[in-house]
């Protein structure tokens, strides 16, 4: 409920989005802004103002979601933040692609077209699309190139750090357990994708820009997981399903798009063929999952024994049990005396009567 409430609040700052971009339309609804499309000043508020403010307003989104996903009551840190991505993809595709089409076209067609039926809908949707290239071409180097400059320098984590280590004169800092945000950058990425997908048929200069971004992205998130982050847990692979189930809805966007320009232009045998494509992309999918979505959901027991022995081996076992309270209690510390705490390393319940167990001591030489 809580996400939904959030998505429904978030259309109030798209709608003003695509309100800058069609700042001609605002001025013949609201008189008093009249002269605003001929100030010098108007190609700023038209072409970077809406993704910087799109931009702004997406910042509080993974927290948020990530806040939704603690409220579930799952008890890792991996799963919260898988959760939180699943939640934020969804966001992402509605509230920042088809609101901003929709709204888009709406600004722009709000005196001048009628819906009345599925061929004037689908003539609405092969014409929205490509006007709206420009904005997204804006926000691609606004949320995408500025975040990976941002993701480099990391100048809020820098100052949090100077702040933890200066002026509350603790010597861990708030970088020092830093972990990758997958649940921020993960949407992001397949978000660009969807882009890609959707108007490279389109409007095919966006891609070099998605180029560029998906080039210098691969060094910069490879340099950041080896040598900035900590790695708390592993992912075991577990965000492919969340990235194919996303590129396969993507594949199905660009080719339903496709299949209503070719309806449109009077290309039927192009049509009819797109439409058999998604089709067969649907049945690919279900063939993927049928045949690779078990090796992600259940885990060889080899593989365990493999990695329980691996950290006893190294010496890892002393140092995961004293935090393993720690690490799948998220609201506070564990009191192990409490009898109901079942995860307690001091206590052990019995069927009958609790027995107190303490910890072992040394070995007894008599």
């Amino acid at each position: 409920m809580g996400t939904i409430i959030f998505s429904l609040w978030f259309l109030l700052p798209t709608t003003l989005v695509q309100g800058l971009v069609n700042i001609t339309q605002l001025e013949s609804m609201f008189p008093f802004l009249r002269g605003i499309s001929q100030k010098s000043y108007a190609n700023v508020i038209q072409g970077y103002l809406p993704s910087l403010v799109l931009t702004c307003f997406a910042l509080l989104v993974p927290p948020i979601m990530l806040m939704f996903s603690t409220l579930e009551g799952v008890i890792s840190r991996s799963t919260r933040k898988k959760s939180a991505t699943v939640k934020i993809i969804i966001f992402f595709y509605w509230n920042v692609f088809f609101y901003n089409l929709f709204t888009g076209t709406w600004w722009d067609r709000i005196t001048r077209f009628t819906v009345t039926g599925l061929r004037d809908m689908a003539t609405l949707l092969g014409n929205l699309i490509p006007g709206q290239a420009p904005f997204f071409m804006t926000y691609v180097m606004t949320t995408g190139w500025a975040s990976l400059a941002w993701e480099l320098m990391q100048p809020l984590v820098l100052l949090i750090n100077w702040f933890v280590q200066i002026v509350l004169m603790k010597k861990e800092g708030f970088g020092d357990n830093y972990t990758f945000p997958y649940h921020t950058e993960v949407p992001r990425v397949l978000l660009f994708a969807l882009l890609g997908f959707t108007f490279c048929t389109l409007a095919p200069l966006i891609l070099p820009f998605l180029l560029v971004y998906y080039f210098f992205a691969y060094f910069v998130y490879r340099n950041q997981i080896l040598n900035v982050y900590i790695t708390k847990y592993n992912t075991n692979g577990l965000y492919w399903p969340i990235a194919h189930n996303a590129m396969i809805f993507s594949l199905i966007v660009m080719q339903g798009v496709a299949a209503i320009i070719f309806g449109m232009k009077d290309f039927g045998t192009a049509s009819t063929f797109t439409f058999i494509l998604i089709i067969f992309t649907t049945l690919f999918n279900v063939f993927c999952r049928h045949k690779f979505l078990p090796l992600f959901k259940n885990n060889a027991a080899q593989d365990l024994i493999e990695m329980d022995r691996h950290d006893a081996n190294s010496g890892k076992i002393e140092e995961i049990l004293p935090r393993l309270l720690a690490s799948y209690y998220q609201f506070g510390p564990c009191n192990s005396s409490n009898p109901d705490d079942l995860l307690s390393a001091d206590y052990k319940k019995s069927d009958e009567n609790p027995v107190v167990v303490t910890k072992p001591k040394e070995q007894d030489t008599r």
